[in-house]
């Protein structure tokens, strides 16, 4: 009942849930872009606006959403520019409501960027590196762990236990899955986690008058830094390379980054494809899922997702120092 209710949230529900957590909501409630949660904008009654965010049913526990939110809290306080949730009444950051977890921010401004500048680079590079040095200052206790046995093996079995890959193609794709996990593991023996943004791409950064500011951090997880970093330049354009240098080399600035841990690159590029598949079969019953990826499922989805596998392999097993 719980998925249906988050499934079919109204206005009129969203509006009441919000004043029930101290808020003076007027009537208006325009619904944000979001796949994953359910997100609105929202005008008070003093005319400010605030972001009311409602997180998927049983994907985070409550322990788990405030550990998010405690990341967020520190990157603050280190002044790196981030929103921090609003803390009602009882100091929580997070309310339920018939078994809907939510959250209220502050609406902020600001543009996605198309591509990055040298010196844009430069900057994100620098402050990449400060959200790290925050990053490794506490440990993860209940958020996931960015590895092959999270991204890749438990993603597999779930495809195959809930049947969603075609004959023609399961033993492809499954072996695909395995040898990227295997080889993951092999490369990131020895490197050291800390807790990362986790989907740092340009779509999770906005540009205002005030400059950079990182959004979304509903995938922060345990995980090696050079993952914030790949997802920012993620082309393997020469151009994107040169820029993927500078970042690092600003990023050394405030915090050390060993070279080798660009070997990490192609193989986390496997593990966001496996798991990103992994993320629309979870979601497979909810309409808003069903009409944005109207392909999935299909013998011809399969296909493409096993060749691209197939094809990153290639990519990683021809570079003489991957392995």
């Amino acid at each position: 009942m719980t998925n249906e209710l988050f499934f079919r949230l109204t206005p009129d529900w969203v509006l009441r849930a919000v004043e029930k957590g101290g808020f003076l909501p007027t009537g208006h409630c325009l619904a944000l872009n979001s796949l994953e949660n359910r997100v609105y904008d929202l005008m008070l009654e003093d005319e400010t606006h605030v972001v009311a965010k409602f997180y998927r049913p049983g994907r985070w526990s409550k322990e788990a959403i405030e550990e998010e939110h405690q990341f967020l809290f520190d990157l603050r306080e280190a002044e790196i520019p981030v929103a921090v949730p609003f803390r009602f009444e009882s100091g929580e950051t997070v309310h339920e409501v018939e078994g809907i977890y939510y959250a209220v921010w502050p609406r902020v401004g600001g543009r996605a960027p198309d591509e990055l500048s040298d010196e844009e680079a430069e900057i994100l590079g620098r402050l990449l590196a400060r959200m790290h040095n925050v990053g490794a200052s506490r440990k993860v206790q209940h958020r996931r762990k960015l590895d092959s046995n999270t991204y890749a093996r438990q993603s597999l079995e779930l495809l195959e236990t809930r049947r969603f890959l075609p004959p023609a193609w399961a033993e492809r794709y499954r072996d695909a899955v395995l040898r990227i996990a295997d080889i993951y593991d092999e490369l990131s023996r020895g490197v050291p986690v800390l807790r990362i943004h986790g989907d740092c791409h340009m779509g999770n950064l906005l540009k205002g008058r005030e400059g950079w500011f990182f959004l979304d951090f509903d995938d922060h997880a345990e995980g090696p830094a050079v993952q914030d970093l790949w997802l920012l330049l993620a082309s393997r354009d020469p151009e994107i390379l040169v820029r993927r240098a500078l970042l690092v080399e600003a990023y050394e600035q405030f915090r050390p980054f060993d070279l080798r841990w660009f070997r990490l690159i192609e193989p986390l590029r496997g593990l966001r494809l496996i798991h990103y598949a992994a993320w629309i079969a979870r979601r497979s019953e909810d309409p808003a899922f069903k009409h944005a990826f109207p392909q999935f499922g299909t013998e011809a989805y399969w296909q493409m997702q096993a060749l691209d596998l197939e094809d990153l392999l290639r990519v990683i097993e021809s570079r003489a120092d991957a392995v």
